[in-house]
């Protein structure tokens, strides 16, 4: 009688051990399914609120490129390269204003000026984003850490189709266009330099 009462007991801690250790599993097993949530939520919100910008940001230079051909002595020409951000009255807390090193935050906005001449006192680069963790913008992926560069062109009138403008093809507005690999490249030995 006296074994069985210890043998009970012995089988009671057991039960409880394995009970323990079956909900400790299923925990783990639901942090680790949390955490796989959360990483992609993350990505998606890194992503809305960048396209969010970039779409804003368009806005801004359908209305100045507009402004630009109400004027009579305005060219669009001229204000390629310019820096979008400083179209629009709100400020994001991501947007850090000129890129002064070769190693950009991660999360963030800023603008590469290019090399001026003496007599221009324009500001023209490029916009670039630095991806917090993988993320697809507009088609264009980007790892964490790596970065995605825009720059301000003119529109044209693509007339016979062939995707390269010609003289005789007019500008018709200012639009956000992505940068090469070709030219990020020069834009990275730019800023090392």
């Amino acid at each position: 009688m006296k074994g069985q009462r210890l043998f009970s007991a012995e089988g009671l801690a057991l039960a409880r051990l394995f009970r323990l250790a079956v909900s400790l599993s299923v925990l783990a097993l639901l942090v680790w399914f949390l955490l796989g949530v959360l990483e992609r939520e993350a990505q998606k919100a890194e992503e809305q609120s960048a396209n969010l910008i970039l779409n804003q940001l368009r806005a801004s230079l359908v209305i100045k490129g507009a402004e630009v051909m109400l004027s009579r002595d305005g060219r669009l020409e001229e204000h390629q390269g310019l820096n979008p951000f400083e179209l629009v009255n709100h400020q994001w807390p991501s947007y850090t204003g000129e890129c002064e090193q070769p190693k950009y935050e991660p999360g963030t906005w800023c603008f590469r000026q290019e090399e001026q001449k003496v007599t221009e006192n324009i500001a023209r680069g490029w916009l670039i984003y630095t991806a917090n963790q993988p993320i697809t913008l507009n088609g264009r992926g980007a790892q964490a850490g790596e970065s995605l560069a825009w720059s301000v062109t003119t529109e044209y009138a693509d007339r016979n189709k062939n995707g390269q403008r010609e003289q005789s093809e007019r500008s018709t507005g200012l639009k956000l266009s992505p940068v090469s690999s070709a030219e990020k490249s020069v834009l990275m030995q730019d800023a090392r330099h």
